[in-house]
């Protein structure tokens, strides 16, 4: 284990140092390039630190964070907000969308795309910086992230569809620019997920798309939407595919959390909407249904075996992850965002 000053490395995440102290104390460090953010429960181990590195190096303390990376972030009295406000604002005005009509989703409800190819061609390294601003701001908005993953599919040969798609992502921006993620002082440090597919939604090839959301207390901390590698046969098989996906996370969440002392007891759990996925991780007898599927994906297996990842039936309206499959109507979309701890920076006041 790689140790300095007393910090020890994280193996999991190598921008991450930790240092612990008696009676519980811990200063933890993180690194981004040439920026270095600090955090603890120990005012004495701060100015400590502060003062051996402002030796060492030629360093300014810049206080409590405000900014970081494009990311704005207010500390109150009950918690932390983090948001891209002015990023925001700043891809409007660069695409020339700041005067546009808002809407209400990014997505239309039930979308699916396709390569188009027998649509009029755009400029790529225009769809391409829409793509990649948006993917920069999906850092704290987990509302967007479904479809800014489905165009980014595209970028190669991108049509007025999906330039199309894009500028709507562009004008929900427009009416949620202050959206961001609040989190709430002392809540709960208990780890639970939400794991998801949308079978065959690929209208190419037919691959599915697998979300995932991990959530801590009541706001989430890690999300993703991701298309599969294989094409699967059945909704159970992409469901239990998306599940093995998301308790890998787990498992390097669970390992994070443990290196900053907050320490998981029991077994993690996953929420799924499949009951029939849920039984094919339990139960070995239904080898026949799945002797197919990549041997990978049956850690799964393992996990709920061996009692660190637990996963649970959950209502299809109740799915966190349902936001990172799917363009959903405005009443479930607002539901689930909401859920996810997507807030207006308007309502800290």
């Amino acid at each position: 284990m790689q140790t300095w000053a007393g910090f020890k490395k994280c193996p999991y995440e190598h921008t991450l140092f930790i240092k612990s102290g008696e009676g519980g104390k811990i200063l933890i460090v993180c690194l981004y390039v040439d920026d270095l953010l600090f955090t603890g429960n120990d005012e004495t181990m701060f100015s400590d630190f502060k003062n051996s590195m402002m030796v060492d190096f030629d360093m300014t303390d810049l206080g409590k964070m405000k900014y970081f990376i494009d990311i704005e972030v207010v500390q109150t009295t009950t918690g932390i907000f983090i948001g891209q406000k002015k990023y925001a604002q700043e891809i409007l005005e660069r695409f020339h969308m700041e005067n546009c009509n808002p809407v209400r989703t990014p997505i239309e409800p039930g979308l699916k795309l396709s390569s188009d190819l027998d649509g009029e061609r755009v400029d790529i390294t225009y769809f391409k910086q829409i793509v990649g601003s948006l993917m920069h701001l999906t850092a704290t908005r987990p509302d967007i992230m479904y479809v800014v993953c489905l165009i980014s599919r595209y970028m190669e040969r991108a049509t007025e569809l999906h330039l199309r798609i894009a500028k709507r992502v562009l004008r929900y921006l427009k009416g949620t620019t202050d959206f961001g993620i609040f989190y709430k002082k002392n809540g709960s440090l208990v780890l639970t997920g939400f794991t998801n597919s949308d079978y065959a939604r690929d209208l190419d090839d037919r691959q599915s798309t697998s979300g995932q959301v991990f959530i801590i207390g009541s706001t989430a901390v890690s999300w993703a939407s991701k298309k599969q590698q294989v094409v699967t046969l059945s909704t159970i098989e992409a469901e239990f595919i998306a599940a093995a996906t998301s308790a890998c996370q787990a498992i390097w969440l669970r390992r994070i959390l443990e290196e900053l002392h907050s320490y998981q007891d029991g077994p993690t759990v996953i929420h799924c909407d499949n009951s029939s996925t849920i039984k094919l991780s339990k139960n070995p007898v239904l080898h026949g249904r799945s002797k197919h599927i990549d041997v990978r994906y049956h850690f799964l297996r393992d996990l709920v075996t061996d009692k660190t990842i637990d996963l649970v039936y959950c209502r299809s309206k109740d799915q966190v992850a349902d936001i990172m499959t799917k363009g959903l109507k405005l009443e479930a979309f607002e539901k689930l965002h909401g859920l996810l701890g997507v807030c207006s920076s308007s309502m800290l006041n």
